[in-house]
């Protein structure tokens, strides 16, 4: 008789640290699983919001970032670029921006929050090829167009954006180029990727 309440606890004992030992392997292959389900940092960072500092950025000047794995422009526009970019509707495809390349908030000529800022995606609407930038005073800017006042010339077929990224009539780029959603966070940086109302 006491032979078999031994035994009985024997069993118990090893259905118990049987159970454990199973619960505890189970965890070591759920985890590997559910960590794949979730991004990699690199994923994550592709898509995140990037902030870019312009405080040191001259007018004429541009800086490029990265964001969503495509060149993002940031070009700081003189007075005079501003002043031009009225004069070119005539030459433009959409020079109101009616085709949806902007948010609602950049609908307006200089397609920019602040006027003086340009924030552009840096790829061509026709083929992703990435335009240069050619300022007005450039001797390249002639061959462009004989009255050229600054902006972006892709070398790719031919295409050619004023200074608001906007195409211009009669070339294979189909519409302006994308401005992505962006916000001010305060005079000198700009977080791309999340709008001014503050959703991403």
């Amino acid at each position: 008789m006491t032979e078999g309440i031994d035994d009985k606890g024997k069993r118990r004992f090893l259905i118990a640290a049987t159970s454990v030992v199973g619960a505890v392997g189970a965890g070591f292959v759920a985890v590997p699983f559910v960590m794949s389900l979730k991004p990699s940092a690199k994923a994550r960072a592709a898509g995140a919001p990037v902030e870019v500092d312009i405080s040191k950025l001259e007018p004429g000047e541009k800086v490029i970032v990265e964001w969503r794995g495509k060149p993002v422009w940031v070009v700081r526009r003189t007075e005079k670029n501003l002043a031009d970019l009225k004069a070119l509707d005539v030459k433009l495809r959409d020079p109101n921006s009616d085709v949806e390349q902007q948010p609602e908030y950049a609908k307006n000529p200089s397609r920019a929050v602040k006027p003086e800022y340009l924030v552009v995606v840096g790829l061509c609407t026709h083929l992703g090829c990435s335009p240069t930038h050619v300022k007005a005073d450039d001797p390249a800017g002639a061959k462009i167009d004989p009255d050229w006042k600054g902006g972006f010339f892709c070398p790719c077929h031919g295409s050619k954006f004023d200074l608001a990224g906007r195409i211009y009539a009669g070339l294979p780029a189909p519409t302006n180029l994308v401005v992505p959603p962006h916000t001010y966070v305060n005079d000198s940086r700009i977080l791309i990727g999340v709008d001014q109302g503050g959703t991403a």
